[in-house]
């Protein structure tokens, strides 16, 4: 992949998913210039390092960083992960209070030395941080927005894929509403190639897929956060790749469609909430597809989960 020339990045966050991103952006050549800042000196420090050790085998990119905000100056792009992160058992709404102060103090200072830069919201809650983000920095709404359901969609597109016997790349079905619990697919128009999902015939001669394992599968997708984290205590592989892809749509100005969570003006009757949506993600930022069409239950899900998001956003105001 081509390194767009002086394109620089800033990671805010040197935790397992600030220096997953990092690590990801280097090794995918998601911009020229790559910096990682957390206060926390030591740790961001020995990043850095142990990043800086690979630069032999990850192309023309370089790395920076520390604990002072300076090292952000310039950037093209913010991604930020900082805050504390989810514990076993704990919802992302639960996180939101903590983090919302974290981001309140931050956001400024950021803007100081990145005037220019498109903001990406990962740390969770991100769909609750990005609106409170959008408020205190009054930025256009395009260019401060969360990772959202990019994570989650690669989730569901690799489920599909393994039961349905294709490459990942042909599952065409996105995951919308909320990162987080009241999340949901749009079925109504996932395809795997042209073939509507319902009517695919395996090639294994497995049976076609039903209602109830749609269902099921998008109860997986939702729930595996939970099951990684379990696990292993954080999520950060993946979401430092999704996190890269993102980054790449905005740095060569890709026009790439991904469900980002941008705060929502009138969509489908939804606003002042940011929730995911199928969205054009280029240099100036994210724009949601006005036109992605819902089914009549589809709408009820995706204006559930803006009610469930707004009573979060209010209670932290």
């Amino acid at each position: 992949m081509s390194v767009i020339e002086n394109s620089k990045l800033t990671v805010v966050g040197a935790g397992a998913v600030g220096s997953s991103v990092a690590y990801a952006s280097l090794i995918r050549g998601s911009a020229r210039h790559v910096a990682l800042y957390d206060i926390a000196t030591e740790k961001t420090e020995a990043e850095v390092l142990d990043l800086s050790h690979g630069a032999q085998f990850t192309g023309s990119s370089d790395i920076i960083g520390g604990s002072d905000i300076s090292v952000a100056a310039g950037s093209h792009v913010v991604v930020i992960t900082a805050g504390a992160k989810q514990k076993p058992g704990q919802t992302r709404t639960e996180l939101a209070g903590v983090n919302a102060n974290i981001l309140k103090t931050m956001m400024p200072q950021l803007l100081e030395v990145a005037p220019d830069a498109v903001f990406v919201i990962v740390t969770n809650p991100c769909d609750v941080l990005t609106v409170l983000a959008q408020e205190n920095t009054g930025l256009p709404v395009g260019r401060v927005f969360a990772s959202g359901t990019v994570l989650d969609t690669s989730r569901l597109r690799w489920k599909i894929a393994q039961r349905a016997g294709v490459a990942i790349a042909s599952v065409h079905a996105y995951i919308v509403g909320e990162h987080g619990d009241t999340e949901f697919p749009l079925w109504s128009h996932a395809t795997i190639g042209t073939v509507p999902i319902l009517e695919w015939q395996p090639l294994d001669g497995q049976p076609k897929f039903t209602v109830d394992e749609l269902d099921q599968i998008a109860v997986d997708v939702r729930d595996a956060a939970y099951k990684v984290i379990q696990g292993k205590g954080a999520t950060n592989y993946a979401i430092g790749l999704s996190s890269a892809r993102i980054v790449e749509a905005i740095l060569n100005d890709q026009n790439a469609v991904l469900p980002v969570s941008t705060v929502l003006d009138d969509f489908h009757g939804v606003s002042g909430v940011a929730l995911s949506v199928p969205s054009i993600v280029n240099s100036k930022g994210a724009q949601p597809i006005r036109e992605t069409p819902f089914s009549a239950n589809e709408l009820g899900l995706f204006r559930r989960s803006a009610d469930a998001l707004r009573e979060v956003a209010d209670s932290l105001r």
